[in-house]
């Protein structure tokens, strides 16, 4: 079965869940991993979802902040490893911008070993993509596309799937009308809403370039999305974050379903 594993669901600064992280595994246990996290919880969190490393040949990585690509260094360096020990087959292929790709290259060379290092190029590479640009893997066809960030650049990507179905990952900021192909009538919307509207003053989402779950919640009403799932989130109440998060969303999406995960939890595509 096709499953989407949301590993992480919270915000860059986050103590309670981990940052946003999740992957999709193919009908055949292939995974193709989107982010990876602000740390080595990362790996922690592939081992509690019972992800075999080992099928892990394909990594989107939208953008350089630390709750994103710090975990992918881990994540480097837990497949290097793997392979220097005869226990990987095939490549480990990391899509990202060309801004992201640098701070990428640079971290891995300064902070890992140099036999894990070497792996780069050899095995794993780090493949520059861009805006528009189509990849075809594990059956499906991905479009990487430029969020039009203002605050670092950042790519989202819209997955089509052999079945039909849709999927469009906004990565961590609202959705921009410059994006709308990508985003019009998908079957699933990942989308991010820092807190509740009510709690705007508190937790200042829009100084942080996001959004609440209410803008969200439009916006997924407005294109007419089937499925739409809530994440990078702040975490203060989060023993009641699914209850309150998907009632102040139903309140202004009701064309399609609403989803407020919590880390770790599991969903059939």
């Amino acid at each position: 079965m096709r499953e989407l594993v949301m590993l992480g669901t919270g915000s860059a600064m986050v103590t309670r869940c981990f940052n946003t992280a999740f992957y999709i595994q193919m009908d055949d246990g292939e995974i193709f991993l989107t982010d990876g996290g602000g740390g080595n919880g990362i790996l922690s969190r592939l081992e509690f979802a019972g992800a075999d490393f080992s099928r892990i040949h394909h990594l989107f990585l939208t953008h350089g902040h630390t709750d994103h690509i710090l975990g992918v260094l881990w994540v480097v360096r837990k497949i290097a490893s793997l392979m220097n020990s005869g226990k990987y087959k095939g490549e480990f292929n990391i899509y990202t911008h060309d801004v992201a790709k640098d701070m990428l290259l640079t971290m891995a060379k300064l902070t890992l070993k140099k036999k894990d290092f070497d792996r780069v190029g050899d095995g794993i590479f780090i493949r520059e993509i861009k805006d528009g640009e189509q990849l075809n893997f594990l059956g499906m066809k991905l479009t990487a596309f430029d969020i039009e960030s203002t605050k670092a650049k950042q790519f989202g990507y819209a997955v089509e799937f052999k079945d039909g179905l849709r999927l469009t990952c906004l990565g961590d900021e609202p959705y921009n009308p410059k994006t709308e192909k990508y985003v019009k009538e998908v079957d699933w919307l990942l989308s991010e809403a820092f807190c509740m509207y009510k709690d705007r003053d508190r937790f200042k989402p829009y100084e942080k370039n996001h959004s609440t779950v209410k803008e969200a919640a439009e916006t997924a009403e407005m294109l007419k999305v089937k499925n739409l799932i809530l994440y990078h989130t702040e975490d203060k109440d989060l023993e009641h974050r699914k209850e309150n998060y998907t009632k102040e969303a139903k309140e202004y999406f009701k064309f399609g379903n609403v989803f407020v995960p919590d880390d770790l939890e599991i969903f059939a595509l």
